[in-house]
């Protein structure tokens, strides 16, 4: 087995921020960042930041705007202010931030979202995009969405041994460390 054929059969660690978006919750009651933080950890990522923010633009774009520039950060996943509600801002806050849309995303969420909860899935306006080689994925902010979403979708394009395509070519991992294994592991 040649090296670029071996790199290609390589699990590559990355690192995760989960931000919960919420004028409710803390941490005792955040249910849908501690699923999200379990299925990261068990998927063989790390969780190097999580944080309660409040629904508002402002302090959406803050948090998210300083992970983005952070080089130890590949990939951004908010849960929470996707639905319709005057304090939903999750789409508005960090639209703007995104390098570009990852059209798919909210697309691939809604239609497996359907399957679960029928037509009630079109009020939700979960999305993603990519900012300085950074992914961003927001999803809604229930456990169970949080869940079919990690499962069904962001797992599979967070691993880099998933065909044809994935997230991780587009991710900066020249700055970090990266922790591999051997898919066989």
């Amino acid at each position: 087995m040649s090296n670029s054929d071996h790199a290609k059969n390589m699990f590559i660690s990355l690192k995760v921020a989960v931000l919960t978006v919420s004028d409710t919750r803390d941490e005792t009651t955040d249910t849908s960042g501690k699923a999200l933080v379990e299925r990261v950890d068990n998927a063989g990522h790390q969780v190097v930041d999580k944080a309660i923010v409040k629904d508002d633009i402002y302090q959406l774009r803050a948090i998210v705007s300083q992970w983005i520039a952070d080089e130890g950060i590949n990939v951004i996943i908010s849960t929470g202010g996707t639905g319709f509600t005057d304090r939903d801002n999750t789409p508005e806050a960090l639209l703007p931030l995104f390098d570009k849309n990852i059209e798919g995303f909210g697309e691939i969420f809604r239609a497996i979202s359907f399957d679960e909860i029928g037509t009630s899935t079109i009020q939700s306006r979960a999305l993603g995009g990519i900012a300085n080689h950074t992914v961003i994925l927001c999803v809604p902010g229930s456990t169970n969405a949080c869940k079919t979403a990690w499962d069904k979708l962001i797992a599979e394009q967070l691993n880099a041994q998933h065909k044809p395509c994935n997230f991780v070519p587009h991710l900066n991992l020249s700055t970090q460390s990266c922790t591999t294994r051997d898919k066989n592991e």
